[in-house]
């Protein structure tokens, strides 16, 4: 991947909202497209000038023949909401593809558990794609946690695996959370996890991997500022000094926002 990106027009092919308050946004953007992988994440720009900083939004979806990006959103604040309102044919500004995504290979032959929480869910779509045409592993099971019996993207999810999900309030799937499913169901040593959701799901992950002694991978969601490294804004703890700046920390936009479970603090 290259180390500069610059930044590139996007036009927007369609939008959609999909859930409540939860936009499907295309945009062709070719040069992007060619480069993503899975786990990735785009800055996008408000066309609003007051507002200078980007937005990250992890990558949904590639399609490296139509050139096409596809970021599942909610929307969370003014920037998002300014996203909301674009139309076919208009055209925004991002950066991207940016930071490093799911190591595939790691999951060459074994069993893959994707496990998505919330917004957490659009990023592991990419990845059961690529994942199943490969043909890297030897199954794919989606564990997915929703508010409700909203579940947005669930469908898709199904064309590449058994898919499980679990709702908070009970009105689909298992009542509960994620780690409520694995716990039933526990993967077996042969398995993989990749995961993205909010904090407190990733670090229930974290140690329940520890303790069934299974290879997990986490994407952390941090507010970013530059997307590139270069702000300091989005630095996690990790459990090794790295060698360059001798301290416990990474930045989760330029060395993650995949990281191993037990290589990061949460």
């Amino acid at each position: 991947m290259k180390d500069k990106k610059r930044r590139l027009t996007a036009a927007v092919v369609e939008q959609k909202e999909i859930a409540s308050g939860i936009f499907d946004l295309c945009l062709h953007v070719p040069e992007a497209a060619a480069e993503a992988h899975p786990g990735q994440f785009a800055d996008l720009f408000c066309r609003d000038g007051s507002r200078l900083l980007p937005r990250p939004i992890s990558i949904a979806g590639i399609d490296r023949e139509k050139g096409t990006l596809r970021l599942v959103y909610r929307i969370s604040g003014a920037g998002t909401a300014a996203f909301s309102g674009l139309h076919s044919g208009e055209a925004i500004d991002l950066i991207g593809p940016l930071g490093n995504g799911y190591p595939l290979d790691e999951a060459r032959g074994r069993k893959v558990w994707l496990i998505g929480g919330g917004i957490g869910i659009p990023p592991l779509l990419e990845t059961a794609k690529e994942l199943s045409q490969s043909g890297v592993c030897s199954k794919i099971t989606s564990v997915l946690g929703y508010r409700d019996k909203n579940l947005f993207l669930a469908d898709e999810f199904e064309a590449f695996g058994e898919v499980l999900p679990a709702t908070e309030d009970g009105s689909a799937g298992t009542k509960g959370t994620v780690l409520d499913v694995l716990k039933r169901c526990i993967p077996d040593q042969d398995s993989i996890l990749f995961a993205c959701g909010p904090t407190p799901m990733l670090r229930a992950l974290q140690t329940f991997a520890a303790e069934q002694d299974l290879s997990c991978w986490l994407s952390l969601e941090e507010r970013m500022a530059c997307g590139i490294g270069a702000c300091l804004a989005c630095v996690c703890r990790t459990s090794e000094t790295d060698d360059h700046s001798k301290v416990k920390n990474a930045r989760v936009c330029k060395d993650g926002p995949v990281f191993r479970a037990e290589d990061v603090v949460l």
